[in-house]
């Protein structure tokens, strides 16, 4: 297939990459209102008992949940005539909108019990809870709307908005904000990597365009996919850095081996067919290991997990079509060109020396050859070494603790998170968005609820239980019959608490509440119920996600090198590297130790569906190196052993194919590295502590797997194993040679009759 495309590139070059562009301006002209389209949520399933809660407080109770809460503070305190004069004009406007089914406040509450609930404990603030009705996305445009018209400072009264709606609108537009500063600071710097990677800057240019490229058709994918199912807002960071990382990974790969061909001597036609059927395959088969990583979140029931699945795979196939097809007709068209506007060369005069000629290469001179064979004299050692380190930096990963997200994933600043942080400081009773709703669908027993309510006010750490029958507070019955909690549809109970829902301690208190006995078959909502569902959905699903990645990944790998050892060898040390990774991202984010200098707050635990996505992206980028170093460590042990028998020189074979493998490969997969990591990197200076937590788990993970990983365990265990590495037992060698992949002989001359008529 390689063969043939490369014939056809060779063929029609021109043609080719006018298609491109044209079809680049197509994807950015339709992919550019992208953002407009995608959503926050998705972290519960639409089956959970949660969602099925909120869905019957807001069709039968007038939306009791509120999503939407302003906050109203003045030092002259809430009772200030002008304050309850801005007040009730607010609610007048909220009132007005159309998407608002249900609105309390303290100036308007229909009980005492209520007002005093949503006023603070200083008397200078008070809450205007709202429900807004529609989907993820009409709630929070309705938010930034109402948002827009109600909130600001004048005359000494500050309005801000926050809950659920607020906070989500706000990540949406920090989101959108932090993808363009990332990428306006990536790109720059990509290019001057890649001009100290290869010295020309035509060289050097075709990975960014190529990776410019992927970015037009990210952008048209993930439009495309709006218009069928869910897509999560955080998709558009992730998948744009992938795209543009992945393109400039795979280009650097076949620009490389471009180059090293022109330098054996083949003319540039000849060059391309090369390039692409060895640097050419190995991008297949890496597209391959990441595409079937990143599909395993569609056995999650959480359009968050599955629009990466769905958005990720497209752009993989995106950045690797993208370096099969155009690139390769770029290549064509520029012949020896691509060396020229050597930059190293003025430089290196200065001092008196002569440049060595671009993509010209003898392995055994390399500092990578002398450093792998200098591991492999102390094997041992070395892999003991590396192996009680990654074991180290990993262990904190004992320790994680999972929790929903909220509004501290936003720095200070964010009205949201000011708002949060004030309800949690002065408002004990009430947390519009974070009580523990109980829904008892058709049930009225006033007695039976007055008695239920009165059990569940005394479970540790709840302040509060707001129901038909009464406030109830440690058994008693402190203020009368809150309006609304009961009709004919049933009736829900509001509870209050002291703890943070999103913590192991909410959780714990949840299962205490659902412990106490009901009188009516109930349905348990809220902040605390949300993070337990989602929790749950995420842990049933979980080892079929990691059993699909590990049988995938190990079924494309020992199809690409026939070895039955290689695959589990690569396996137990992307398992080890995630390890680490995983380790430190507990250290940071759950722990703290960095948030200073990072500018996140650390709640004590970690949005549980972070360390499954960074599994899953991590696990496919590892073998992105991986499959590049085996696939030249492979084509020189081939080359080494054709024409032998026996096992006289298969040691020595096996560790000069190690050797030389890293020697040819050690830079360019390094360079790889660095480039990924500076271009997803990049996500670490969002204002949004998951998206942080992502772009630095992810490079840590790709810097430690390329150098540590790469060069100095790869090449001490397979010393160790010896020739042992390319065994296979006979059955599986069978299967492997009649449907495992190798290269095919090429033409010298790429001018020879093609094998398929264009």
């Amino acid at each position: 297939m390689l063969i043939r495309i490369a014939h056809l590139v060779t063929r029609f070059p021109r043609a080719i990459l006018i298609a491109a562009l044209a079809l680049a301006l197509l994807c950015g002209l339709f992919g550019a209102s992208a953002a407009s389209g995608l959503k926050s949520g998705g972290f519960v399933s639409s089956d959970a008992e949660s969602t099925r809660a909120t869905e019957l407080l807001a069709d039968h109770f007038d939306g009791a949940a509120p999503n939407y809460i302003l906050l109203v503070e003045s030092s002259a305190g809430v009772d200030d005539d002008a304050v309850r004069a801005r007040a009730l004009r607010s609610v007048d406007t909220i009132r007005a909108h159309e998407r608002t089914t249900d609105v309390q406040s303290y100036w308007t509450a229909p009980s005492p019990a209520i007002a005093s609930a949503l006023r603070s404990t200083d008397g200078n603030s008070g809450l205007i809870a709202v429900h807004l009705d529609g989907d993820e996305t009409e709630i929070q445009n309705s938010a930034g709307e109402l948002s827009g018209i109600l909130a600001g400072s004048a005359d000494g009264i500050t309005v801000r908005a926050g809950g659920a709606a607020a906070t989500f609108h706000e990540v949406n537009e920090q989101i959108t904000h932090d993808l363009a500063v990332a990428e306006t600071a990536a790109i720059p710097l990509t290019l001057l990597v890649l001009v100290l990677v290869f010295g020309s800057l035509i060289a050097a240019s075709l990975p960014l365009l190529v990776g410019l490229f992927a970015i037009a058709a990210t952008l048209a994918i993930l439009r495309l996919f709006t218009l069928f199912t869910d897509v999560s807002i955080y998709a558009m960071n992730l998948t744009t850095a992938l795209g543009l990382a992945l393109a400039i990974d795979y280009s650097l790969f076949i620009v490389s081996r471009f180059r090293e061909e022109l330098a054996n001597g083949l003319d540039p036609r000849a060059a391309t067919v090369r390039a692409l059927q060895t640097a050419g395959r190995t991008v297949l088969f890496s597209a391959l290991t990441v595409a079937l990583s990143l599909s395993a979140m569609l056995v999650f029931d959480l359009y968050f997990l599955r629009s990466f699945a769905y958005s990720g795979v497209a752009v993989v196939v995106a950045a690797a079509a993208a370096s099969i097809v155009v690139l390769p007709a770029a290549l064509v068209l520029l012949g020896h060109r691509v060396n020229s506007l050597d930059l190293r060369a003025p430089i290196l005069r200065l001092f008196g020396r002569e440049p060595a000629p671009l993509g010209a290469m003898v392995p055994e001179q390399t500092g990578w050859y002398r450093l792998v064979r200098r591991v492999m004299r102390f094997a041992v050692p070395v892999s003991v070494a590396i192996v009680a380190l990654l074991l180290f930096l990993g262990a904190p990963f004992l320790g994680i603790k999972f929790g929903y997200p909220d509004e501290r994933v936003l720095p200070a600043s964010a009205a949201s998170r000011q708002v949060g942080d004030e309800i949690r400081a002065e408002f004990p009773r009430a947390d519009p968005g974070g009580n523990t709703t109980i829904v008892l669908d058709g049930f009225r027993d006033e007695r039976a609820v007055a008695a239920y309510a009165a059990q569940l006010s005394e479970v540790d750490q709840v302040t509060a239980v707001l129901s038909s029958a009464g406030v109830y507070v440690s058994g008693n019955r402190l203020a009368p019959t809150p309006p609304g909690m009961a009709n004919d549809s049933g009736t829900y109970l509001s509870v209050t608490s002291a703890v943070d829902p999103f913590s192991p301690a909410g959780g714990e208190q949840l299962e205490s509440l659902q412990a106490v006995p009901t009188p009516a078959p109930a349905l348990f909502g809220g902040a605390a119920a949300m993070n337990d569902d989602s929790l749950d959905a995420l842990a049933d699903r979980l080892p079929l996600a990691g059993l699909l990645i590990v049988l995938t990944t190990f079924a494309v790998l020992f199809l690409f090198t026939g070895s039955l050892i290689l695959p589990l060898k690569a396996l137990l040390l992307n398992t080890l590297s995630l390890t680490a990774a995983f380790g430190a991202m507990v250290w940071i984010f759950q722990e703290g130790h960095l948030d200073g200098l990072l500018g996140f707050t650390a709640v004590g635990y970690l949005v549980p569906t972070m360390p499954i996505l960074m599994f899953c992206l991590a696990f496919g980028l590892s073998m992105d190196y991986e499959v590049f170093l085996l696939s030249r460590i492979r084509e020189e042990w081939l080359r080494r052993r054709a024409g032998r028998t026996g096992s006289e020189f298969a040691a020595e074979d096996n560790a000069e194919s190690v050797a030389i493998g890293v020697a040819r490969t050690g830079r360019i997969f390094t360079a790889a590295a660095v480039l990924m990591a500076i271009v997803i990197g990049a996500l670490t200076t969002s204002k949004v502590s998951f998206i942080q937590l992502m772009g630095l788990g992810l490079t840590l993970t790709v810097l430690m797997d390329a150098t540590v990983i790469r060069a100095l365990l790869v090449p001490a265990l397979m010393k160790l194993m010896g020739p042992l590495n390319w065994w296979a037992p006979k059955p599986l060698a069978r299967l492997h040679a009649r449907f495992g992949f190798s290269e095919e002989p090429v033409p010298a001359r790429a001018d020879e009759e093609s094998p398929v008529r264009v």
